[in-house]
């Protein structure tokens, strides 16, 4: 399971995705859509496609087998839901993930979180695409 924002699909997400995917044998990725409030309140500015756009864009994603909405006010119960293996954080990702593990397995999800690598980070970044256009 892996999260984001994903405000227009570039190559940094497409390795993002791959990435997941390659960690394991028989994958099947499950891509939680940061809710819009969310993504206001961690980033400080609205995305440009609302959350059931950007639902509907990772949707068509072949890298993808399976896309949910986040929680809006808690992004645990979203995640206990699907009880994922291994939860993939991108190299950014630091908000929600502090305690996660923990929090999960305190309701009892046992699972494993890795951090993913960037893919020229200073190139396919949503912020940065966003500056250019």
């Amino acid at each position: 399971m892996v999260f984001g924002t994903f405000d227009g699909l570039h190559a940094g997400h497409l390795h993002f995705f791959q990435q997941a995917r390659n960690r394991v044998p028989n994958p099947y990725l499950i891509v939680s859509i940061a809710r819009d409030i969310n993504v206001f309140k961690i980033k400080n500015f609205h995305p440009i496609l609302k959350e059931r756009s950007r639902l509907n864009l990772v949707k068509k994603c072949p890298l993808v087998d399976k896309v949910v909405l986040s929680g809006l006010h808690k992004h645990l119960p979203h995640i206990l839901k699907e009880r994922p293996d291994i939860i993939a954080l991108g190299y950014d990702q630091k908000d929600y993930t502090k305690n996660l593990k923990k929090d999960l397995k305190n309701k009892g999800l046992n699972v494993k979180i890795i951090r993913l690598k960037p893919h020229k980070k200073n190139i396919y970044k949503n912020s940065l695409l966003k500056n250019k256009r």
